[in-house]
């Protein structure tokens, strides 16, 4: 039986900036809704001095902080997963970048009872044209694979049921680029329970986007292709 009620899930690169705040946030919020939890936080590899200002969490109760190497933002979060699955009935996956604000988590929180999962979208998102593009195809895409509808697609600001989660993970890949992308296609597919709240979205006021222009197409590209290879079933 998992000890915890809820897991965060937080991958972190090069958010020296704001990560200290972040976090501090989400314990905040997290431990004035009286959970039990324990935030999992994976420093992939950061070349900034993400490393000195997770040190001021360590020895935290609440805070887990994993230093490894450089991976990527996805295979980083399947490592997430698969630490959070065995020890939390929830498991939460956000990023450190603070574009969507712990505020909101409650809403979600209160949402869960008989969903596998419970996903914010992304309200209010400025984007550049390239953007707005690569988003709206990847949901036309993905509802298609799926056949119901997906608001947003790779959102990182989802609440799961760490069962099916489990279930789920065991079947994608390790190097998969954008685990959520096949994740979100995978509720739907398998007619799992799942609600989709509004949340507001803010634009990144520290660090810097890490996919651009070329690159970002060239992503764009792989996670459909692992989206259409990768398929789990429950």
């Amino acid at each position: 039986m998992a000890e915890l009620d809820l897991c965060l899930v937080m991958p972190v690169y090069n958010e020296a900036e704001c990560i200290a705040a972040v976090l501090t946030a989400w314990h905040d919020v997290l431990g004035g809704l009286g959970l039990n939890y324990l935030i999992c936080v994976l420093n992939d590899g950061s070349r900034d001095g993400t490393a000195a200002e997770l040190s001021k969490f360590a020895g935290h109760p609440r805070t887990e902080i994993i230093h490894k190497p450089n991976t990527g933002h996805g295979p980083t979060i399947l490592e997430g997963y698969a630490r959070a699955c065995p020890r939390a009935a929830w498991v939460f996956q956000c990023d450190s970048d603070d574009e969507v604000k712990p505020e909101h988590f409650a809403t979600l929180w209160a949402a869960r009872a008989g969903q596998a999962a419970v996903i914010g979208y992304r309200v209010g998102r400025a984007q550049s044209a390239s953007r707005r593009i690569l988003t709206s195809t990847a949901r036309a895409v993905v509802q298609f694979l799926a056949g119901g509808e997906v608001h947003d697609v790779n959102v990182p600001f989802r609440l799961m049921e760490s069962a099916t989660l489990a279930r789920l993970c065991a079947q994608i890949p390790s190097n998969t680029f954008s685990p959520n992308v096949i994740l979100s296609a995978a509720w739907v597919r398998n007619r799992c329970a799942v609600t989709w709240i509004p949340v507001p979205h803010h634009g990144r006021h520290t660090g810097a986007v890490s996919l651009v222009r070329w690159t970002l197409w060239k992503a764009a590209v792989r996670s459909l292709w692992q989206t259409l290879r990768c398929r789990p079933r429950l």
